[in-house]
C-alpha cells in the first residue's frame, strides 16, 4: 500500500507542476517577446529602404519620408509594451490556488468511485479471488477463513460473506462449521435455493447422512426453485438411501432436465437412474416432465402413473457451466498400503494460477474406482468456478490421517493439464508422498 501511495503522490505532484508552473512562472513576458519581434521586422524594412535608395529605385525624398515613418513606428512599439516582467497577475494566482487544491481532491474522489480497493487486501485474500500466481496452502486457507469469520462477527448481516465462509469450511472438510455458517447466511436470505441446498449438503456431511434436518432444508430449496439441480440431486439421494427407488428416479429425471443433453453429468445421472431401476426391479418409467413426476414431496411415497404418460414437456433452459469428468483408481502395486476406510480426496485445481483447489470430492478407498464429475456448482467460491480457467489438473490422494493437508505416507496421483470440458480422464494413484 505504501508503494501505491508514493506513486500516486508523485503522479499528482507531476500534474500540479504541469499546470501551475506556467501560471506562476516569472520569466520573460509574452509582451517583451512580441516587442522584439516587431522591432526586428521594422529593422528589416529599413534595410530594404536603404537598398532601394542605393540601387536608385527610390528617390531621396521618398526615402527620407519612409524612414521617418519607420522611426516613428519603432518609437510607438517601444512605448506600447513594458520592457520588464512583472509579478504574476492576481487572476493567475487565484487560478493556481484553485487548481492546486482541486486536482488532488478530484484524484481522490475518482479513486474512491472507480478504484480497485481490493488491491490493498493481503496476498492471501487476492489468491481467494483468483488473482494470485503463487501456491495457496491449506494453512493459508485456514488463516483466511479465520480472518473472514472475525470480520463477519463485526458485520453479521453480510449474507455473501457467510456463504463464502461456509463454502471455505466445506472445502476444508469442516462440515459442522460449514453448516453453522450456512445457517447464518440462510437466516439472512431464507428463500435462496442454492444456499439452502448447500446448507442441506453440509448438514448431511456433518451428520453422516441426509437426516431429518437436511430433508427439511431440501424441501425449502425445492419450494424456492423446483428445478434447482442440487436440491433435486439431494432429494433423489435421500430417497435412494431409504430404498425408495421410484421416487429417487423421479427426482433424478427432473434433475436431468436441467443439465445439457449428452453432457458427462447427464450420463452420470443416467447411470444413477439405471442403478435405481436395477435395485428396485423397476421397468423404464414415464418420460421426464410428465404430470406423474410433478413435485413429489421429499419424504413422500412415489406415485407411479396408471397409464402411459404424454409426450415429454419442453426441455428446461440449459444451465451454463463447465465440467471435467473421469475415473480415479489405485495402482495395484499400492493396494497393500491402504485400508478400505482410508479417506480419498479428489480435487480439481487450475493448471496455471492459484493452486488452491477449485472443487473437492471426499470418498473412501472402498469406493474405488471412483467416477467423478466436477462442475461450476461445486466451486468453493464464485471466482473459483471451473469456467473461469482454461485448463485444470485433476488430482487424487489417499489420506492416512483423513486431513486435507498432504502428509508423508499419503498416496497420490495427478493428471496432466486438461482443458475444461474434458471427459474420460483416468487418474491413477500411483506414488507415495515423501
Amino acid at each position: 500500500m505504501t508503494t501505491f501511495v508514493l506513486i500516486a503522490a508523485a503522479m499528482v505532484a507531476a500534474a500540479l507542476a504541469w499546470v501551475l508552473v506556467p501560471l506562476l512562472k516569472r520569466g520573460k513576458p509574452g509582451g517583451v517577446v512580441r516587442e522584439a519581434s516587431n522591432v526586428a521586422i521594422l529593422r528589416d524594412q529599413l534595410r530594404e529602404l536603404d537598398a532601394d535608395l542605393a540601387t536608385g529605385t527610390m528617390p531621396r525624398d521618398q526615402y527620407e519620408q519612409a524612414k521617418r515613418e519607420l522611426e516613428q513606428r519603432v518609437l510607438e512599439e517601444s512605448k506600447a509594451v513594458p520592457s520588464v516582467a512583472g509579478a504574476p497577475s492576481q487572476s493567475a494566482a487565484w487560478t493556481a490556488a484553485i487548481l492546486g487544491g482541486a486536482i488532488p481532491i478530484a484524484a481522490l474522489l475518482l479513486y474512491v468511485a472507480l478504484g480497485n480497493h481490493d488491491a490493498f487486501l493481503p496476498a492471501a485474500s487476492q489468491a481467494a479471488k483468483g488473482g494470485a500466481d503463487h501456491e495457496v496452502t491449506p494453512q493459508q486457507v485456514e488463516a483466511m477463513a479465520a480472518n473472514l469469520a472475525a470480520k463477519l462477527e463485526k458485520d453479521p448481516n453480510n449474507a455473501d460473506g457467510w456463504a463464502m465462509l461456509a463454502r471455505t469450511y466445506y472445502a476444508l472438510n469442516r462440515h459442522a462449521d460449514a453448516a453453522r455458517a450456512f445457517e447464518r447466511a440462510a437466516a439472512l436470505v431464507p428463500d435462496n435455493a442454492e444456499l439452502l441446498a448447500d446448507y442441506a449438503d453440509s448438514v448431511g456431511a456433518s451428520e453422516g447422512g441426509l437426516g431429518a434436518k437436511s430433508l427439511v432444508l431440501i424441501e425449502r430449496a425445492l419450494k424456492a426453485d423446483p428445478t434447482h439441480w442440487k436440491a433435486l440431486a439431494l432429494a433423489g439421494t435421500a430417497a435412494f438411501n431409504r430404498k425408495d427407488y421410484q421416487q429417487a428416479i423421479d427426482y433424478w429425471e427432473r434433475m436431468k432436465k436441467t443439465v445439457p443433453p449428452g453432457s458427462p453429468i447427464a450420463a452420470s445421472i443416467d447411470a444413477s437412474i439405471g442403478e435405481a431401476r436395477e435395485l428396485g426391479g423397476l421397468k423404464p418409467g414415464p418420460a421426464p416432465g410428465s404430470p406423474a413426476l410433478a413435485a413429489a414431496p421429499v419424504g413422500g411415497a412415489a406415485r407411479a402413473p396408471a397409464a402411459p404418460a404424454p409426450a415429454p414437456a419442453p426441455q428446461a433452459p440449459v444451465l451454463p457451466g463447465a465440467t471435467v469428468a473421469g475415473t480415479v483408481n489405485l495402482s495395484p502395486a499400492l493396494a497393500g498400503k491402504v485400508s478400505p476406510t482410508d479417506t480419498v480426496y479428489i480435487f480439481a485445481r487450475a493448471a496455471e494460477g492459484p493452486k488452491m483447489p477449485l472443487a473437492i470430492l471426499r470418498k473412501q478407498v472402498k469406493d474405488l474406482p471412483i467416477a467423478f464429475t466436477f462442475d461450476d456448482s461445486m466451486a468453493m467460491a464464485p471466482n473459483f468456478a471451473l469456467s473461469n480457467f482454461p485448463s485444470v489438473v485433476i488430482g487424487a490422494r489417499v489420506s492416512k490421517s483423513g486431513g486435507v493437508t498432504p502428509q508423508s505416507g499419503d498416496l497420490e496421483g495427478t493428471s496432466s493439464a486438461v482443458k475444461v470440458g474434458a471427459t474420460g480422464l483416468a487418474v491413477v494413484i500411483d506414488r507415495a508422498v515423501p
